[in-house]
């Protein structure tokens, strides 16, 4: 009965997206009423499936020998299904009033809706092939989003992003043939699925694709050289750059990444050899790069974008730990990353459309007149700056105690990209808080005449992100437990 279920929640918010444009709305409130439902359905049946749990595996298409498009939920899809079920319907929620001004919003809300269940695709993709079907199809939903206004930027932006993600898909798409060739299955295992005695002496070989295919799926995860992407992206109407930057695309590369490292190829073949140390290098490196982009950067959602890339390569780091603390400390970061982002994303996105302005130099005095956004996102800023008793202090914690225990002495450079990192964090959110609050002595409000906070659908998702953040960090103990147990395969 399951894998009934698993359908519905994956084809319902499909479906119900391509009849958004399709279907005779007498009006605009009785359309957002729809997509909300459809939303609020598919979260509840995705919880349904959490809460149920099972490890059976469900083939739905079969193709030849063993390979076919099926599905299963283990511990590692239940944490990604869960944060996405949870964040989609806040999100619609937000597009609701933020679209009000923008055109062709029946095919936003189109490709919006779709993007959902194919996102619940890659979480309940029991092997390799599943999910790089769903995770193509993923490139295939948001390229529309980007490409939204139609703009000569969006148009650009749109066509970098197709480009990167397709080429990222080629050469995970070889790792995904060698899997086939040297696993004993395609299926997803903990501890991974190679047949050593197949394998002989081309250890050297499938190091060098687990690379190749790293890097691949590293592509929507902005991990450098591939991160310009990104930021470029942000031309996009703000529910999309949310989603791609919190939860969907970016979330997907690292979901992907943690697959491929402790469900495909396997840690203990991978740790210790120079294939972790390059990408725990280059996860690194993006880290310390992404903070120095993002403080350079005066466009306030490019500045978040910057942020983005460097907290993802946090997630990679802790996967390239290669350790079930490693793992954990990354699904941490995961998901409160998520959380805190979207939300900033989400407080960007309403000061832009109450002011019309962009950017951070703009942005003098704004938090006294739109107080309930700004206090959001002071909250946000200070959970990514690690402030203790918020979300990322927690998630920061994990990754930096996995780091030390792994007795791997690149790990502990590692904790310096860090530390580097809390600090540039703190130099490029706070600035924006400053400006926000304190514009200086003499400052004219009579330009801000009329900015207010917006209404309630744009303000409800902040207090519930900002009320998230706060309570991921101070009730943070059953959270860490069930992802030390994910980690360590127990479910």
């Amino acid at each position: 009965m399951s894998e009934y279920w698993i359908l519905a929640a994956i084809l319902l918010p499909i479906t119900g997206g391509v009849l958004t444009p399709l279907l005779p709305f007498q009006n605009r409130k009785i359309m957002m009423w729809y997509l909300e439902i459809i939303m609020l359905i598919t979260s509840a049946i995705v919880w349904k499936l959490i809460l149920n749990g099972t490890t059976e595996v469900f083939h739905i298409i079969h193709f030849v020998e063993d390979l076919s498009i099926s599905f299963k939920i283990d511990g590692l899809s239940m944490i990604f299904a869960g944060l996405i079920s949870l964040l989609w319907p806040l999100a619609v929620l937000y597009s609701f009033e933020y679209m009000e001004r923008e055109e062709r919003e029946k095919i936003f809300f189109m490709f919006y809706s779709i993007t959902y269940g194919v996102t619940l695709g890659i979480a309940f993709a029991s092997d390799l092939l599943s999910m790089y079907f769903f995770y193509e199809l993923l490139t295939l939903s948001t390229v529309p989003l980007v490409l939204h206004t139609l703009k000569r930027e969006a148009v650009l932006a749109s066509r970098k992003y197709l480009y990167y993600s397709i080429g990222g898909a080629a050469f995970a798409l070889i790792g995904l043939v060698f899997i086939i060739i040297y696993g004993v299955t395609c299926e997803f295992q903990m501890g991974g699925v190679l047949d050593m005695a197949q394998i002989g002496d081309r250890k050297n070989l499938l190091l060098w694709i687990y690379l190749l295919a790293f890097m691949g799926f590293g592509v929507k995860a902005a991990i450098w050289p591939m991160s310009s992407w990104l930021p470029d992206a942000g031309v996009a109407p703000t529910p999309v750059t949310a989603l791609l930057h919190a939860v969907a695309v970016v979330k997907a590369g690292v979901f992907a990444m943690a697959r491929l490292t402790y469900y495909s190829f396997g840690a203990s073949f991978l740790r210790g050899t120079w294939a972790q140390n390059v990408v725990m290098g280059v996860a690194m490196f993006t880290i310390v790069y992404g903070c120095s982009m993002a403080v350079k950067e005066t466009h306030f959602k490019r500045r978040l974008a910057w942020s983005t890339v460097s907290n993802l390569s946090y997630v990679i780091f802790g996967i390239t730990l290669m350790t079930p603390l490693g793992l954990a400390g990354a699904l941490c970061h995961l998901v409160c990353h998520a959380v805190m982002k979207i939300n900033a994303f989400f407080c960007a996105g309403a000061f832009m459309q109450r002011t019309g302005k962009s950017y951070i130099y703009e942005m003098d005095g704004v938090g006294r007149k739109m107080p309930l956004v700004f206090g959001c996102f002071t909250v946000s800023a200070l959970g990514l700056m690690g402030v203790p008793g918020l979300a990322g202090f927690i998630s920061k914690w994990n990754l930096a105690s996995a780091a030390v225990e792994s007795m791997n002495v690149q790990a502990y450079f590692g904790i310096g990209c860090l530390l580097a990192s809390a600090l540039l964090t703190a130099i490029y959110m706070m600035s924006t808080v400053i400006h926000a609050f304190f514009p200086g002595k003499g400052f004219d409000y009579g330009t801000l005449a009329g900015v207010t906070d917006p209404g309630w659908r744009m303000c409800v998702p902040l207090l519930i992100f900002s009320v998230s953040i706060v309570a991921l960090g101070v009730f943070s103990g059953p959270l860490v437990a069930f992802l030390r147990e994910v980690a360590a395969g127990i479910c």
